[in-house]
């Protein structure tokens, strides 16, 4: 005897074994395993008709989004570049010569100028020490900084931006 080959025809067609199940009637006494309440338990929010409580719900306690720390906040200051400096250190000025004058377009000679168009200009920071006599002609300096540069005959004025 030969074995015939089956073809696919639409009266062959059928779900694979367990793909359709029955759906589940509720109500239907309690030998069915979901009568009287359903699946529901009892009482409460989530038993009653209509329920859909959001994700982030938790039933009158203080939400976790309104009790974590807020972050990522920038001032408007910040954001226009008001109070936003370039920061170049004090010890950065031994690199100009005696009697010299250093501003932002000498700065900018030597790689230490602004980056970008939001900012306020340079300001000149810390508590090294300067060996040569300067004018600095920059839009800020620290007290440290100022203490420095007029330590060693130089002269410190701020500049417009």
């Amino acid at each position: 005897m030969e074995k015939q080959e089956s073809t696919l025809e639409l009266w062959s067609l059928a779900p694979s074994k367990g793909a359709r199940t029955n759906r589940k009637r509720l109500g239907r006494g309690e030998a069915s395993g979901v009568g009287k309440t359903c699946g529901k338990g009892n009482k409460g929010q989530k038993s009653r008709a209509g329920a859909s409580i959001p994700a982030w719900f938790e039933g009158g306690q203080m939400p976790l989004y309104r009790r974590i720390a807020k972050i990522g906040f920038q001032s408007r200051k910040r954001l226009q570049g008001i109070n936003q400096y370039r920061i170049v250190d004090v010890t950065v000025l031994n690199a100009f010569d005696d009697g010299a004058v250093v501003d932002v377009e000498t700065l900018k000679a030597i790689g230490k100028g602004p980056r970008g168009n939001k900012l306020a200009g340079i300001k000149i920071v810390g508590n090294g020490e300067v060996t040569k006599k300067l004018t600095v002609k920059v839009q800020a300096a620290t007290a440290g900084a100022k203490k420095a540069i007029e330590a060693a005959g130089g002269t410190f004025e701020a500049a417009e931006k």
